[in-house]
């Protein structure tokens, strides 16, 4: 496609070129600017014309001249187009790749943000977890010092109440050996019982 607009740009730049080496003739009424003006007449006198070979040969090399430079600007210009938007093109890959990068920077900062943060909370949470193992090691050995105080607190009282009964029933019978030597009848026991 744009090798034919460049076989287009190229047949109408030598149209124009052409109707360049031609002598302008007199300006018709629509194009010419100003008022509108009748068309000069041509001199009284015409000379015929006599052309020799070598005028012809000239003329020929004069408009080849023309010809190879309407050629040569064209081609400088096509060449110029193409360096400025080969510039252009490298510009915007260029400006493309710096805002890629810039994003991918951008990215990069934020994952390490993300995993900074995320490292921090874990962090703490592992902190927290083992402050409450301590926490929780700690209020279980006190229960079982509780418990075991519980343990051993019953055990006094449990001796204490053998003691008791133990001293309790050596009294009862040191009693009951005197009630016997004496013969002595207890009243109380036997006021419930009636004769």
């Amino acid at each position: 496609m744009a090798a034919e607009k460049e076989t287009k740009k190229e047949a109408e730049t030598k149209s124009a070129a052409n109707t360049s080496d031609e002598k302008p003739t007199a300006a018709s009424p629509s194009t010419a600017p100003g008022p509108a003006l009748a068309p000069a007449p041509a001199p009284a006198t015409t000379q015929p014309k006599t052309s020799t070979p070598a005028v012809e040969k000239a003329e020929d090399a004069e408009a080849q001249r023309n010809r190879q430079s309407v050629d040569r600007d064209l081609a400088l210009a096509h060449v110029e187009q193409e360096k400025r938007l080969s510039f252009i093109k490298a510009w915007e890959e260029s400006e493309k790749t710096k805002a890629l990068n810039k994003a991918q920077k951008r990215l990069s900062a934020l994952d390490a943000w993300e995993n900074s943060k995320v490292a921090s909370v874990e962090a703490k949470l592992k902190e927290i977890e083992e402050e409450l193992q301590k926490k929780k090691a700690e209020y279980a050995e006190k229960m079982n010092n509780m418990i075991a105080l519980i343990h051993k607190q019953a055990e006094e009282k449990r001796a204490m109440v053998q003691a008791k009964k133990g001293e309790d029933i050596l009294t009862i019978e040191e009693n009951a050996a005197k009630y016997r030597a004496t013969g002595y009848t207890l009243k109380k026991f036997l006021g419930c019982l009636s004769f």
